[in-house]
């Protein structure tokens, strides 16, 4: 049998050159070209296939599996109820944003009710110890490794038989089949594999940390994002000191679920209502209204603010961010169009508080009451909330979930609701005004000056 050869890959995009070169011919990185072993258990491919059992899909047995639940709730809700056995997740986020704080939190508490081995292939066992002191996480239970080479991850993962395994990093694992640097396509691709399989197979939940590129995504092959189960993101808001955890895969839970963090001098503490910040901040100016936006299961009670002033060149501004630019303009043509309010030849500002970015189209109604209230330089009623779609006939239409939307407004104080005129819903807020149409908008301003 002829010896199988090496072939060469780029570590950043994944392209497969036919030799080495300096630079990928795809991405255009420079250096990115590793040459790769082929994997050892390849050879036994051939005996494998022959052992290989087919059976009907019906008579696979199944058993109950009980999620691994954490005190920390805003993790569980994010995971989707707790963790799963034998899932196999990756959290990733910017350097020092403080994915291997939380890992050690969730770690230090799942010890208390479950077997938890702790991995730390970036740092010492005494780096370890230090942050664990400052973050009180010295459970007698909890595990600790500074093992970095994957087979011996593995054995010990065997051996111990635990029911959680987290391992940060998978950058700087390395496998000794491959005579590749860590973090490389070769690396990651063989250790993602090996890991998948003893999750799988031994029912182990394995949690790793990743690192990110400049673009935010995972570094090296895309192809680890398939492979896991749960791709959890951990990102940071300046303004706050807050960390956002966000779910962008989940086969266990809902996508876009979030979870909201404090960095404090002893860790990540949880912030369960994220909407009392939000409607800390609220102004209840001219050019201000609240929308109610969900992400996930989670409805969030937002301001949308708007600033209007007539161009002063040929061509007016659009300054938009958190939300799409498009969906702005659209809204101003709207207006223009039935109510003959020549919002073209006004520069118009506008954004999302709190640093937010919404896709919903449950903001229309408040879009356009915004860039109204900005115009006429009158504020909306206080403590009132919209909620309604807009149609390009100028149609105020009803928007699904409204009663989840009506709840969380109700534990904040909001008391008016606008909302479409043929929307159903229970009544328990004291003030409602409905709309059918954008003629109707006029209702609430004051435009005979």
């Amino acid at each position: 049998m002829a010896k199988q050869s090496t072939h060469f890959n780029c570590s950043h995009c994944g392209y497969r050159p036919p030799k080495w070169v300096g630079c990928c011919p795809e991405c255009s990185q420079w250096g990115s070209i590793t040459e790769v072993q082929p994997s050892i258990s390849s050879k036994n491919f051939k005996a494998a296939h022959k052992e290989t059992s087919i059976i009907p899909l019906n008579t696979v047995s199944t058993q109950t599996q009980t999620r691994m639940k954490s005190t920390i709730q805003e993790w569980d809700r994010v995971i989707g109820g707790g963790i799963m056995p034998g899932a196999f997740l990756i959290l990733t986020g910017d350097p020092g944003i403080g994915k291997s704080t939380l890992l050690l939190q969730i770690a230090n508490d799942l010890a208390a009710h479950y077997k938890v081995l702790y991995f730390s292939s970036e740092e010492s066992l005494e780096q370890v110890r230090l942050r664990a002191e400052r973050l009180s996480c010295l459970h007698e239970n909890l595990l600790c490794s500074d093992q970095a080479q994957l087979e011996a991850i593995i054995a010990t993962a065997e051996e111990h038989k635990p029911q959680v395994l987290v391992i940060d990093s998978i950058q700087n694992c390395y496998s000794a089949d491959t005579q590749v640097i860590p973090g490389s396509i070769g690396q990651l691709r063989e250790s993602g594999f090996r890991l998948m399989r003893l999750a799988k197979e031994n029912n182990i939940a394995i949690i790793l940390t990743g690192h990110i590129t400049k673009e935010g995504n995972i570094a090296g092959p895309k192809m680890l994002e398939h492979m896991v189960d749960g791709v959890f993101y951990l990102q940071g808001e300046d303004r706050w000191q807050t960390r956002v955890l966000r779910s962008v895969k989940n086969r266990f839970g809902p996508l876009g679920e979030l979870g909201f963090f404090e960095m404090q001098e002893h860790g990540l503490q949880e912030v369960p209502d994220i909407n009392q910040h939000l409607l800390n901040e609220a102004t209840y100016s001219p050019g201000s209204v609240l929308i109610s936006s969900m992400e996930g299961s989670r409805p969030f009670l937002l301001e949308l603010q708007a600033l209007l002033v007539p161009t002063k060149f040929g061509m007016p501004q659009r300054v938009i961010s958190g939300i799409d630019q498009k969906q702005v303009i659209l809204i101003a043509a709207i207006i223009e169009k039935y109510l003959h309010i020549k919002l073209s030849a006004q520069d118009i500002f506008f954004k999302v508080s709190g640093g937010f970015k919404i896709k919903d189209s449950a903001a229309d109604l408040g879009i356009a009451l915004a860039l109204l209230s900005s115009y006429f330089q009158q504020p909306l009623p206080e403590k009132s909330i919209a909620l309604g779609e807009l149609s390009l006939t100028g149609q105020v239409k009803p928007i699904n979930q409204i009663g989840i939307h009506i709840r969380e407004a109700e534990k904040f104080g909001i008391k008016q609701l606008l909302l479409a005129h043929n929307q159903k819903f229970e009544k328990t807020v004291p003030q409602i005004k409905q709309f059918k149409s954008v003629y109707q908008l006029l209702e609430l301003f004051d435009h005979t000056s």
